[in-house]
C-alpha cells in the first residue's frame, strides 16, 4: 500500500465520517425543528387556554359585581323602607291606643253634662267609678297592668320607697306597708315604680 492509497483511504473515511455528521446534524435539526414547533403549539395552546381561563375569570366577574350592586340596592331600599315605617310608627304608634280611650273620654262628658241635673252625690260617684272600670278595662286591653303593692315584698325593680316606717315589728320588716302612688307596666315592663312606704 502506498501513500497515496492511504491517503485516499483516509480522504474516503474523511468523507464518510463528514456524511455520518451532516447526517446525524440533519437529524439533530429535524428533532431541534419538531421540538420547536411542539414548543410553539403548545405555548399557543397555553395561550389560548390563558385567554379562554381570562374570559371565564371576566365573565364570574361580572356576574359577582352584578349580584353585589343587587344586594347593595336592596339593602337600600331595606333601609329607607324600614326608616320610613320607624317614623309612621312614631308618628302614629298611639292612634290605637286614642281610639280605644275616645270612648271613655265620651262618657266623661256625658257625666259632665248629667251632673248639673242631678244633686245627689252618690249617682255622680257610681258614674265615675264605672267610667274609672271602664278606662281601667282599656288600659288592660293595651298590655298596662297595676304593680300589686298589698303584702308585697319591696322590690326595688318594681317599688320606689319614699317613706321608712319604724317599730311595724319583725314580721313587716322589708315588706309594703302603705301605697301612695301606683305603679304600671306595660307588656311585663315598668313605666311607673309605685311610690311606697316601706317597714322598718
Amino acid at each position: 500500500m502506498t501513500e497515496k492509497d492511504i491517503f485516499i483511504e483516509d480522504e474516503d473515511t474523511e468523507k464518510e465520517s463528514a456524511a455520518e455528521t451532516a447526517e446525524t446534524d440533519t437529524d439533530a435539526e429535524v428533532e431541534v425543528k419538531e421540538g420547536a414547533d411542539d414548543a410553539a403549539a403548545d405555548e399557543q395552546d397555553a395561550a389560548v387556554e390563558e385567554l379562554s381561563e381570562l374570559e371565564v375569570a371576566q365573565k364570574e366577574n361580572e356576574e359577582l359585581r352584578d349580584k353585589y350592586l343587587r344586594s347593595v340596592a336592596e339593602f337600600d331600599n331595606f333601609r329607607k323602607r324600614t326608616l320610613k315605617e320607624k317614623a309612621e310608627l312614631i308618628l302614629n304608634g298611639g292612634k290605637k291606643v286614642i281610639s280605644a280611650i275616645l270612648p271613655v273620654v265620651d262618657d266623661m262628658e256625658r257625666a259632665i253634662d248629667n251632673g248639673s241635673k242631678t244633686d245627689d252625690p252618690q249617682v255622680l260617684r257610681e258614674g265615675m267609678e264605672l267610667i274609672y272600670h271602664k278606662l281601667m278595662k282599656v288600659l288592660e286591653a293595651q298590655g298596662v297592668a297595676v304593680i300589686d303593692t298589698e303584702d308585697a315584698d319591696f322590690d326595688t325593680d318594681i317599688h320606689e320607697a319614699v317613706a321608712m316606717v319604724p317599730g311595724m315589728g319583725d314580721d313587716k320588716k322589708g315588706k309594703v306597708i302603705d301605697c301612695l302612688q301606683k305603679g304600671y307596666k306595660l307588656n311585663d315592663q315598668v313605666i311607673r315604680h309605685a311610690k311606697v312606704a316601706v317597714g322598718n
